[in-house]
Parts: C-alpha cells; sequence; structure tokens
C-alpha cells in the first residue's frame, strides 16, 4: 500500500504516513464521512483551526510569537487563517446585501453638522447601497495589515519584532477579530436587525481593547508602557494617515476619479 499523497509505501496496518503524516483513507468518499471530516476539521477541539482561534483570545502570545520564534506545526499558519476569514466576510457580504441591505443606513448614526453636505451624504448613500466600502471589503481589510504592521513596527522599535514579523502580528489578530465580527454580526442580524450598526461602531472598540491587551501580553508591557505606546501609536498613525490621504487625493485628481464627490452646480 503506498500513501496517496506522497507516494511513499506504507505498511498495510499503517492508519497515518510516516514521511508526510498524511491520514491514510481506506474508505470511498460519502456524505456521512464526509460530514465526519468537516466537523473534525472545524469543530475538534484538537483541530488547529478551532485552537489556533480560541488561543489568540485566550494567550494570544503562544500564537503569535511561537510562530515568530519559529513553531509552524501546532497552530494555523496566518496567510491560511487570513483566507478562512476574508472567506467568511465574503460570505456575510453577500447576506447583509441580498437580505439586510436596509438596515446599513449610516445617516442615522451620523447627523452632526460635519456631515450635512453634499459629499458626505453621498458617501454615506454609498455605503447604506452596498457600494465601494462593501465591493472592496476583503482588499480594505488586506491593505490595513500592512499600514497597521508599519505603524507598530515604528512605535515597538525597541522590541525584537521587525516589519515582516509585525506583519504576521496584524494577520493573526485582525483574522481573529474579523471572523468574530462575522459571526456575532450575523447573530445580530438574525436577533436584532435594527442595531446591527451600533455594533458595527462598537466593535471598533473591541477591535482597540484587544490589541491592546494581546501587545501587552506579546512585549510584556506594563500599565505605563502600555498607555505611552497607545498614544505614539495613534500619533504615528494618524501622521501615516494624513499622508496617504494625499496621496489618495493626488491619485483622484491626476485620474479623474475626484469629480465623483464634487457637488453637481
Amino acid at each position: 500500500m503506498n500513501c496517496k499523497n506522497c507516494h511513499i509505501e506504507l505498511a498495510s496496518e499503517s492508519n497515518f504516513c510516516n514521511n508526510c503524516g498524511g491520514k491514510v483513507i481506506r474508505n470511498r468518499l460519502t456524505f456521512r464521512n464526509l460530514f465526519e471530516h468537516i466537523s473534525e476539521t472545524f469543530f475538534n477541539y484538537d483541530n488547529k483551526l478551532l485552537r489556533t482561534f480560541i488561543d489568540l483570545f485566550k494567550k494570544p502570545e503562544a500564537v503569535i510569537d511561537s510562530y515568530v520564534q519559529g513553531v509552524r506545526k501546532r497552530y494555523v499558519n496566518p496567510l491560511s487563517f487570513l483566507g478562512i476569514t476574508l472567506t467568511l466576510s465574503g460570505l456575510s457580504i453577500f447576506i447583509i446585501k441580498k437580505y439586510y441591505l436596509e438596515y446599513l443606513d449610516f445617516s442615522k448614526l451620523f447627523t452632526s453638522e460635519i456631515f450635512n453636505n453634499p459629499t458626505s451624504q453621498k458617501m454615506l448613500a454609498d455605503m447604506a447601497n452596498g457600494g465601494s466600502a462593501f465591493e472592496y471589503n476583503s482588499l480594505i481589510i488586506s491593505a490595513m495589515i500592512p499600514i497597521l504592521a508599519i505603524v507598530s513596527a515604528v512605535v515597538f522599535y525597541d522590541k525584537r519584532y521587525n516589519l515582516t514579523e509585525h506583519i504576521i502580528l496584524y494577520m493573526y489578530s485582525m483574522s481573529a477579530l474579523l471572523s468574530t465580527s462575522v459571526i456575532v454580526g450575523i447573530l445580530v442580524l438574525l436577533v436584532i436587525p435594527e442595531h446591527y450598526l451600533v455594533y458595527s461602531m462598537l466593535f471598533y472598540v473591541i477591535i482597540f481593547a484587544y490589541h491592546c491587551y494581546a501587545l501587552k501580553r506579546i512585549f510584556k508591557l506594563s500599565a505605563l508602557q502600555l498607555f505611552l505606546k497607545v498614544l505614539l501609536f495613534f500619533a504615528v498613525f494618524i501622521a501615516l494617515y494624513i499622508i496617504l490621504v494625499i496621496i489618495m487625493t493626488i491619485f483622484l485628481i491626476a485620474t479623474g476619479g475626484i469629480k465623483d464627490y464634487i457637488p453637481k452646480k
């Protein structure tokens, strides 16, 4: 008998390949064993995916720092974890756009005079109609990871992580948070859909609180050190944000895209 994955010869009684670790499958595919495989993959506590998700909240340093230090087998790798998250996010967006779009009226939240202008109203209407913010959601999420990593690398320059390792950190953290956001968000839509926008805004507070918690554990910060790092993080982020806005404005002017946001006379 040969392994179906790496084709090395195996003993007839083997249940796993001693070369690649693949499980020996003897039975033909049926709905029953397909369901058992899916259940084992996603719902068994001992599987990598569930263990990765749980430990990112219980002890994020065990997942993130161990991966940076070279541990590769215990947890799902960050790229695969991000891919799963983006898939869930895409499914969530499809469900919201198809069945719950009426609950995305952001104008109810942004009633300040600051947003009482044609440009802001156009942007809010675009969000309510499932426009670019939804269409490019995966791209926005992916783009935020290197931005946060750059800011984090500047703020934690005195720590041992390099830029690539900061990217790994935020791939894990953002994936865990966005997966949670999708799951809880669907439950909110099913039970109290009229409060979905409030939930969406509150989740940004959870994102902030989680990263404070994770960074404190990963870099072993005291409460005072964490407070100072958070202030520095916001300062660097705002500076980078202003630079990106200027670059984006120049790009829109150069390509003519700025016309879409200029009020028509």
